[in-house]
C-alpha cells in the first residue's frame, strides 16, 4: 500500500458513490450500449455516469438545482459526494486504504498531492500527458502550473488555479475606531490590536466577553504559517548554509511559536484553538466574540453576509502588509494551484472510460458550464454587471445551492472563461486588489519541483510529530528542549532522508 498513514479507523467507511461525468453527445450516444467500470455506465437515454470525491466548505450539502442544469448542458447523470472539510482526508485515506475511490478524487490542496505521489509513481492513478492536449479546453490549462503538478514529468492531474498568496488578516474596523487603532502594519502592532480587542471592550458593552485572534487547527491554512512568513520563516523549505532545511528547523519558527504562546497564555486567542474547526473558527468573529481572522482575505464577503445578519452595524476590513520584528515583509505562497483532480485505475478500467470523463471536465471547463458550477444561474444566483458576476444580495441563497461547487473548478477565469466577481461590499474588493499585491512579497517552496521518496511515503506521519510539537510548545505542554527532540525525533524516523533526498535534487538543479 503506497499511502502509509495510519488511519485509527475500526468501523470500514463506505464512501458514497458519487458521480460527475464525462462525454460529449456523440461520444456518448457511440457507446451508449457500453457498460464501464462497476460504477460507470452509459444510461439508457445516452448520459453518463461516473463518481466524484469533493470537500465540503460549507455547513450543509448543496441542493441539486445547479447541478441538474449542468447535467443537462453536459448530458449527463450526476451524483455528487461531499465530505465535510474538516475531515476530509481521513475519508479519502481511508477510501484509498479500501480500494474505494470513486473515478474522480480531489485532493484538497498541495500536502494532500504529495501523500499520493508515491501511489502515482506504483500506476495506481491514470496518466494524462497525452491526453490532456485532445481536448480543447483542457489543453488551455496554465504550463507553469501544470509543471508544478508533474510526477516525474508527467501529468496525472487537472489543477484548480488559485491566486498566488491570499493571506493575511480580516479584522473588526468598528471595534478598531472604538479603540482608536489603525490597521496593523507590524507584528507587534497585530499583537497589540488582539490585546485590545481582548482586554479593552472594543463592543462598548461593558463586559468581559471578546477575544483578539480566532484560529483553528490547521498550522497552515490557519494563522501559524502566515504570521510564521511574517517573521520570515521560509516556506516549507529553506535556504540554510547553502542546504535545504524544513522550516521548523529555523530560528523564526521558533519566534513565531513563542508569538503564539504568548498570545494564549494571555487568552488573546481562543483557548481551544488546536481543536476548533474552520466552522467554529469562523463563527467567532461572525457573531462578534473575536475581532480578527487571519487566512485568506477572500473569506470576508462570506463572512460579512453571515454576520451582518447579526448586527447590522458590523464593520469589516482587510489588510496584508505586516511586516516582520526585522521589518521586512514577506508571504507564503501556493504553487498556482488550490485543488487538483486525479483518476484512480481502482474505478476506471479502461482508457475509453477515462477518455469519457475527461470529455465532461472539457465541456465542464467552457465559460458557459463553468459560469454555471461558479455562480449558478444567472437572474436567479448572480447578475452580470461590467462583464463580471455580481451575486445575489440572498447570501444564504448563494452558499446553500452555489458555492460548494466552486470547490470543483478546474483552472481559473483565464483558461475557462469564466466571469471575474464583481463586488458591491467594498471590503471584498479590495481583498481581490490586496491577493495581487501579495505577489510583490512572495515566500515561495523551493522543494516545489523536487521530489523525496521519504517524503511521499512518511511524510504525513513525520510531520504529524513537529504539528503536535508545535502545539504542545505553544500550550506550555513542552519547552525548547522537548521540541528539539521532537525535531530530533523527525529526523531519525525518516526526516534526514528527507533531507538528504531533497538536497540531492536541488544540487543537481
Amino acid at each position: 500500500m503506497s499511502i502509509r498513514r495510519k488511519l485509527g479507523l475500526v468501523t470500514l467507511f463506505l464512501v458514497a458513490v458519487v458521480v460527475l461525468f464525462a462525454c460529449n453527445n456523440e461520444s456518448a450516444s457511440e457507446q451508449g450500449g457500453e457498460e464501464g467500470s462497476d460504477n460507470t455506465s452509459d444510461t439508457e437515454n445516452g448520459t453518463y455516469e461516473f463518481s466524484i470525491m469533493a470537500n465540503l466548505h460549507t455547513p450543509e450539502v448543496p441542493s441539486e438545482k445547479v447541478l441538474e442544469e449542468i447535467e443537462k448542458l453536459t448530458n449527463t447523470d450526476i451524483e455528487m459526494q461531499w465530505i465535510p472539510d474538516n475531515n476530509y482526508e481521513d475519508r479519502l485515506n481511508t477510501a484509498f486504504a479500501t480500494n474505494t475511490l470513486p473515478e474522480a478524487v480531489f485532493l484538497k490542496n498541495q500536502s494532500t498531492f504529495v501523500q499520493f505521489r508515491d501511489a502515482i509513481q506504483d500506476d495506481q492513478f491514470w496518466d494524462l500527458t497525452e491526453l490532456i492536449d485532445e481536448y480543447e479546453n483542457l489543453s488551455k490549462l496554465k504550463e507553469n502550473v501544470v509543471d508544478n503538478t508533474r510526477v516525474n514529468g508527467n501529468v496525472y492531474t487537472l489543477y484548480q488555479g488559485r491566486p498566488l498568496s491570499r493571506q493575511g488578516i480580516i479584522y473588526r474596523k468598528d471595534w478598531a475606531d472604538n479603540l482608536g487603532l489603525e490597521a496593523p502594519t507590524t507584528t507587534e502592532e497585530f499583537y497589540e490590536m488582539a490585546r485590545a480587542f481582548t482586554e479593552d471592550d472594543p463592543d462598548g458593552n461593558g463586559k468581559d466577553d471578546t477575544f483578539g485572534i480566532t484560529d483553528r487547527s490547521d498550522l497552515i491554512y490557519g494563522a501559524f504559517k502566515t504570521v510564521s512568513s511574517w517573521f520570515g520563516t521560509p516556506n516549507y523549505w529553506g535556504e540554510q548554509d547553502g542546504e535545504l532545511a524544513p522550516e521548523f528547523m529555523f530560528d523564526e519558527y521558533v519566534e513565531t511559536m513563542d508569538f503564539f504562546k504568548d498570545l494564549h497564555e494571555n487568552g488573546y486567542i481562543n483557548q481551544d484553538f488546536p481543536v476548533t474547526s474552520k466552522i467554529d473558527q469562523q463563527e467567532f468573529i461572525k457573531n462578534g466574540t473575536a475581532g480578527i481572522y487571519v487566512g485568506s482575505m477572500g473569506d470576508v464577503g462570506s463572512l460579512y453576509d453571515d454576520a451582518v445578519a447579526i448586527n447590522p452595524d458590523l464593520e469589516y476590513d482587510v489588510q496584508n502588509h505586516i511586516a516582520g520584528p526585522d521589518g521586512e515583509f514577506g508571504i507564503w505562497s501556493i504553487p498556482g494551484y488550490g485543488n487538483l483532480v486525479m483518476f484512480p485505475k481502482s474505478a476506471i478500467e479502461t482508457e475509453e472510460e477515462l477518455k469519457k470523463i475527461l470529455g465532461f471536465f472539457d465541456q465542464f471547463m467552457s465559460p458557459e458550464v463553468m459560469n454555471l458550477a461558479y455562480w449558478g444561474i444567472e437572474g436567479e444566483h448572480y447578475e452580470v454587471t461590467d462583464g463580471s458576476a455580481l451575486p445575489v444580495d440572498d447570501a444564504s441563497l448563494f452558499e446553500r445551492e452555489v458555492k460548494p461547487y466552486q470547490s470543483i473548478e478546474i483552472g481559473e477565469p483565464a483558461t475557462n472563461g469564466r466571469y471575474e466577481g464583481a463586488f458591491d461590499y467594498d471590503v471584498k474588493a479590495k481583498s481581490e486588489e490586496l491577493n495581487l499585491d501579495n505577489e510583490k512579497y512572495l515566500i515561495d517552496d523551493p522543494t516545489v519541483p523536487l521530489y523525496s521518496e521519504t517524503f511521499a511515503q512518511d511524510g504525513a506521519r513525520l510531520q504529524q510529530i513537529i504539528t503536535d510539537a508545535t502545539y504542545q510548545y505553544i500550550l506550555g505542554q513542552l519547552d525548547m528542549d522537548g521540541f528539539n527532540d521532537a525535531v530530533e525525533n523527525w529526523k531519525s524516523q525518516g526526516g534526514d532522508n528527507i533531507i538528504t533526498e531533497y538536497n540531492a535534487e536541488y544540487s543537481a538543479n
